[in-house]
C-alpha cells in the first residue's frame, strides 16, 4: 500500500517513514504544501497523511484543492492543533480522519487501516502484467512458476514498472520517487536494484522482463 506523507518537520517525517516502512507500507515523503499537491497529481496513492502547518501552502488548503480537483484519496490530518474547531475544520474540508500530535504509533496504524479498508483499496491490492502479479500489501511477487517477497526498494521500483507496463521510466524518476531529492545515494544504485529485480523475475519464471533503454531508463515488457 502506497502512502504520501506531507510533514515539514524532517525528524518527525523520518520517524513516520521508518514506522510505516517497517509495517510494509511504501512511503513518499514531501515537506511543503505545493510539493504535496504535485505528488498527488503525479502519483497513485492509497492514502495521504497531511500536516496542517506547512510552508508554501497549509494542509487545509492542500486538502481543499485536491478535493476540488476530484481526488478521492483517503486523507488523515496530522496536527498539533487539538481544538474541536480545528478538527471540525479539517473534517469539513474533506479529511477522512484527524489525529493530534503527539500520537500513539498503534493509533496511527489503526487509523490508517480503518481509513483504507474500503472496497476500492481491496480491489487495487494487486497489480498484474502478463503472468506476473505483485501483491501491494505483502510485497510478494508471483508467477505461475513461483513467488518471493521483495525488499522495500525493490518493491517500490517493481510497483512503478507494473503501474506503467511498456512505458519508459527514467533513471532520474526512480531516484526522485524512491530515494528522494535529499538522498546521498549515487545514481548507479538504480542499476543495482534493476539487476536484483531481473534475477528475481528469472527465479519466479516470469514471462516479462525489465528492458534497458540506453541513456534513457527502463521499461517492463513481455518476453
Amino acid at each position: 500500500m502506497r502512502i504520501l506523507l506531507a510533514e515539514d518537520e524532517r525528524s518527525l517525517s523520518r520517524a513516520i517513514v521508518a514506522l510505516l516502512e517497517k509495517n510494509n507500507y511504501s512511503v513518499d515523503a514531501v515537506y511543503d504544501g505545493d510539493e504535496a499537491l504535485s505528488y498527488i497529481e503525479a502519483g497513485n496513492y492509497d492514502a495521504v497523511i497531511l500536516d496542517v502547518m506547512m510552508p508554501k501552502r497549509d494542509g487545509i488548503s492542500v486538502l481543499r484543492e485536491m478535493r476540488a480537483r476530484g481526488h478521492r484519496i483517503p486523507v488523515l490530518i496530522l496536527s498539533a492543533k487539538a481544538e474541536v474547531d480545528d478538527k471540525v475544520l479539517g473534517l469539513d474540508s474533506g479529511a477522512n480522519d484527524y489525529l493530534t500530535k503527539p500520537f500513539s504509533v498503534k493509533e496511527l496504524l489503526a487509523r490508517l487501516r480503518a481509513m483504507t479498508r474500503g472496497g476500492e483499496s481491496q480491489v487495487d491490492s494487486t497489480l498484474k502484467f502478463g503472468n506476473l502479479t505483485l501483491n501491494l500489501a505483502t510485497y510478494e511477487l508471483c508467477s505461475d512458476a513461483g513467488s518471493l517477497k521483495l525488499a522495500n526498494k525493490e518493491f517500490q521500483m517493481m510497483e512503478m514498472l507494473m503501474r506503467n507496463p511498456g512505458h519508459l521510466i527514467s533513471t532520474e524518476r526512480f531516484m526522485e520517487k524512491i530515494w528522494g531529492y535529499d538522498s546521498d545515494a549515487e545514481i548507479n544504485v538504480v542499476w543495482v536494484y534493476i539487476s536484483y529485480l531481473r534475477k528475481k523475475l528469472i527465479l519466479t519464471g516470469a514471462g516479462v522482463e525489465i528492458r534497458a533503454h540506453r541513456n534513457s531508463g527502463y521499461s517492463l515488457e513481455m518476453v
